[in-house]
């Protein structure tokens, strides 16, 4: 991996891009983007102090999507080519002959694209070669395996390290581009104690490697997680108290997410129809966008159509204030793009006044279930209807007494987002989806 960003790279990107738009012109198409991007990485897995993996990775391509009026066609090629990228660019035109009108295909609008790009400390590259992975990896295995004389198999450690250079640019005049790293480290042990093997992770990420978590501690973290879940029962069906994890209430707030995008909303397939300006949550949840944090998994300079990324709040008050939007989506609802064509930018979500460390959390929920797993895909995103398994911890008086798995835990998330009571102190900042631990006053268990 290089030390340091390579200017070269990113203007190859953009005389690539800048080829096909001009090639898309003399065509005779009416509008074009263009996605050009480098990608290359290392990995490695560990498994048992044996080298299990090392892989390198090296991607290129280029994307081509042509308007010819309201007419639309794509086209790419992993070839970079002069030759290449004209015939991608015919073939691009070649279907757009073809399709149907649609009178919401095209750009956006021009006066939605980014017209500063702030520099946000995306880009860290790791000169990591086999040899440091490996090494790294086994040190991270061997302190999980070290802690307990239970911990008796793994199912390895991994080190991975990415970097992503990216270039858009359209027929509106927009060019421009940025690079962006990526790296993590993670471990998966085993625990047994008689009959019983239990199984646990832990993982860091990062843009900047050296704001990884110690490699020897995510091996004992790992190790703690599945010894603490040795001896796990099945509990009676039941309605209680649950709390999720801060990884499983990243997930739990995606269902949100994934309800309020532009696509479900105007193919009426969300659970959430409708409900701008309507009180979907309790009225101390927030939920803040803030696409320009430095360093962040998360951030983005402009979405992938060009358009500016701004600070917005998407619940104010436990109100949804709008939707997650691109431009197509936008059009097809009589809305403007938020800047969300490919996600979402940090969303946090926070609770001012009734976040809650840890212990407090446990004591607000008194008795229930701390869930720490989840498995199955049992969620209805027309309907909300929510049902999955589950495994984690069983509480009473505010103090864990039991590991609890093989049960199921089900609701309707609309009703469960209502029903939140506290979010934990705890964020987890490994995603796109910023939380602590949540707690809702009651869902249904199924167990024995």
């Amino acid at each position: 991996m290089p030390n340091a960003p390579d200017p070269a790279q990113i203007a190859e990107l953009k005389n690539v891009v800048s080829l096909a738009l001009e090639e898309a012109k003399q065509r005779g198409a009416s509008q074009c983007e263009v996605d050009a991007s480098q990608n290359r990485g290392l990995s490695t897995t560990v498994r048992l102090g044996e080298v299990d993996t090392v892989e390198y990775q090296r991607d290129r391509g280029v994307a081509v999507t042509v308007y010819f009026g309201k007419r639309k066609g794509s086209a790419s090629t992993a070839d970079l080519s002069a030759k290449a990228v004209r015939d991608t660019v015919e073939k691009a035109s070649t279907i757009a002959r073809y399709t149907a009108e649609d009178a919401c295909a095209g750009l956006a609008d021009p006066e939605e694209l980014a017209q500063n790009i702030p520099d946000l400390q995306l880009d860290h590259p790791w000169s990591l070669g086999p040899d440091e992975a490996v090494s790294l990896a086994r040190s991270c295995e061997a302190a999980g395996l070290d802690v307990d004389a239970r911990l008796t198999n793994s199912e390895g450690a991994s080190v991975s390290t990415q970097r992503d250079v990216r270039v858009y640019g359209n027929s509106h005049g927009f060019l421009a581009g940025f690079a962006s790293t990526s790296h993590s480290l993670s471990c998966v042990l085993l625990a047994q104690e008689g009959e019983d093997m239990q199984r646990d992770y832990w993982f860091s990420s990062a843009r900047d490697a050296a704001e990884l978590q110690d490699h020897e501690a995510i091996g004992r973290k790992a190790a703690e997680r599945a010894l603490r879940r040795l001896g796990g029962r099945r509990i009676s069906t039941r309605k209680a108290p649950i709390m999720f994890a801060p990884e499983l209430a990243r997930g739990f707030f995606g269902h949100f997410v994934a309800a309020v995008r532009g696509g479900a909303q105007y193919r009426k397939s969300s659970f959430l129809l409708d409900a701008a300006g309507q009180q979907v949550l309790p009225e101390f949840v927030q939920f803040e966008e803030r696409p320009h944090i430095l360093k962040a998994l998360a951030s983005s300079p402009f979405d992938d159509e060009g358009v500016a990324t701004r600070d917005r709040s998407l619940v104010r008050d436990g109100v949804l204030q709008g939707y997650v939007l691109g431009s197509y989506s936008a059009r097809k609802l009589g809305l403007k793009t938020t800047g969300n064509a490919g996600g979402i930018h940090n969303l946090m979500v926070t609770a001012p006044g009734k976040s809650l460390d840890f212990d407090a959390l446990l004591k607000e929920m008194g008795t229930g279930l701390f869930v720490t797993e989840l498995m199955g895909q049992g969620v209805n995103p027309v309907t909300g209807d929510y049902s999955r398994g589950a495994s984690g911890f069983w509480v009473e008086n505010g103090a864990i007494v039991q590991p609890v798995h093989e049960i199921t835990i089900a609701g309707n998330l609309k009703q469960m987002y209502r029903d939140i009571v506290a979010l934990g102190t705890d964020v987890d900042m490994r995603g796109a989806i910023r939380t602590g631990s949540v707690l809702l006053s009651e869902m249904t268990i199924a167990g024995e």
